[in-house]
């Protein structure tokens, strides 16, 4: 074989390779190039995947937060809503005891004016008399003068007779004037002394409430204090006495009853019930128990509190701790303890001004409706009942009167 055909055998050979291999690097690229393609599409799959999910949580959670507002929302929603209710109510209280007070003033007015009319036409009268008399007295000294048969003794007689008649009519008109104008007087200088008394207190007024609401941590504190079957509740409202109102109110139950201090009571208990964590029956009776001591505590302090305010001593327990229940009772708009501790300043600022016992105005002053704080308990008006209870503890005769008399119910005599 010669060296030509040897070197065209190599350099075909060289060729031959040379396309194989490349053709083989092209199909082995395609084929990366195809596996690149796939794991792309795969990736974008599972990426859109992913973003869909993410898209679907973000959506949940707005959705959760849009739900917490909303809540929040309608809890302030509801509790302002209850304030103005309330605010509603005590302005519509207010109106109606200033068209009350209205009232007495223009029934008040009417009666001036009619006896005013009254006394005007009296004293038309008594003038018309008086001038009628005069002219009859003139006439008959004029007769006197004429009766030549009377000797000087009869006709000066007759003539005494007749000017002490006259004398006596004018003395019992100057008399009468006088004593008109005393009055007028005393009923002037009255009026200032109540005016500048009044001007020196100012008067704070409630609205007499029948609930109290008490806020709730969360809603499933409702269930515990339902409790199974109920019976929480039936516990709760047993040991008392007072209603528990469970409704759609958020995070609040309501605490409904008459008696302003057993639903004080009920107040507190089922606040530290709640802050316990332990609501049972058992639990219940003992902490409404424990809160009835502290009601005792808390009523004879704001009692002996009131008493140092306005400078009154020596008055017995009971009745300090009657004048502390007086703190939770409302009447015609206004706290009957601040009204009683309003009454015993005005009673010692006038007592003052007319030179009399400041200090024992003011005690018949504080303890004027002390009846109201028994009256839900004992039959009889509140003067009545409150007359009572103080001369059974061993008040002056002339607070007794004053406690009373100051509806006219009996005869003033202090």
């Amino acid at each position: 074989m010669s060296s030509i055909m040897i070197i065209a055998i190599v350099f075909g050979s060289a060729v031959l390779s040379f396309f194989v291999g490349w053709f083989i690097s092209k199909r082995i690229g395609e084929a990366k190039v195809g596996r690149a393609d796939d794991l792309a599409k795969k990736i974008l799959q599972e990426a859109e995947k992913e973003a869909g999910i993410k898209k679907k949580e973000a959506i949940l959670e707005a959705k959760d937060e849009w739900y917490k507002a909303k809540l929040n929302f309608d809890r302030e929603t509801q509790t302002k809503k209850l304030e103005i209710q309330r605010l509603e109510k005590r302005l519509s209280d207010r109106e109606a005891n200033l068209d009350r007070k209205v009232d007495i003033l223009n029934r008040k007015e009417r009666d001036i004016q009619n006896k005013e009319k009254v006394l005007y036409a009296r004293d038309k009268a008594s003038r018309a008399k008086d001038d009628e008399l005069r002219r009859l007295i003139a006439e008959q000294n004029k007769q006197l003068e004429k009766i030549a048969q009377m000797t000087a003794e009869d006709a000066k007689k007759l003539l005494m007779a007749n000017l002490e008649s006259q004398a006596r009519q004018e003395a019992a008109g100057l008399i009468k004037e006088i004593k008109e104008e005393a009055e007028q007087t005393a009923e002037r200088e009255a009026k200032n002394i109540i005016i500048s008394a009044i001007q020196r207190c100012a008067a704070d007024h409630t609205v007499e409430s029948t609930v109290s609401v008490v806020n709730l941590p969360n809603e499933e504190m409702k269930g515990r204090i339902i409790g199974r079957e109920g019976r929480n509740i039936r516990s709760f409202e047993t040991a008392t006495g007072i209603d528990v109102i469970v409704d759609d109110t958020p995070e609040a139950v309501i605490l409904s009853g008459y008696d302003p201090i057993r639903r004080e009571i009920a107040r507190m208990a089922l606040e530290k019930l709640i802050v316990d964590g332990r609501i049972h029956p058992a639990r219940i009776e003992e902490v409404v128990t424990k809160c009835e001591k502290e009601m005792e505590v808390i009523l004879r302090e704001t009692g002996e509190q009131t008493c140092f305010d306005v400078g009154i001593h020596g008055i017995h327990p009971e009745l300090v701790k009657l004048l502390g229940k007086l703190q939770f009772r409302t009447s015609y708009g206004q706290n009957v303890l601040q009204h009683s501790k309003e009454v015993t300043y005005l009673c010692g600022l006038m007592a003052a001004e007319l030179g009399m016992d400041a200090n024992l105005a003011k005690r018949a002053g504080l303890l004027h409706d002390i009846g109201k704080a028994v009256d839900r308990e004992t039959e009889g008006t509140h003067s009545q009942i409150g007359y009572s209870v103080a001369q059974r503890y061993g008040e002056n005769p002339i607070v007794l009167n004053a406690i009373a008399s100051h509806h006219e119910d009996v005869l003033q005599e202090s």
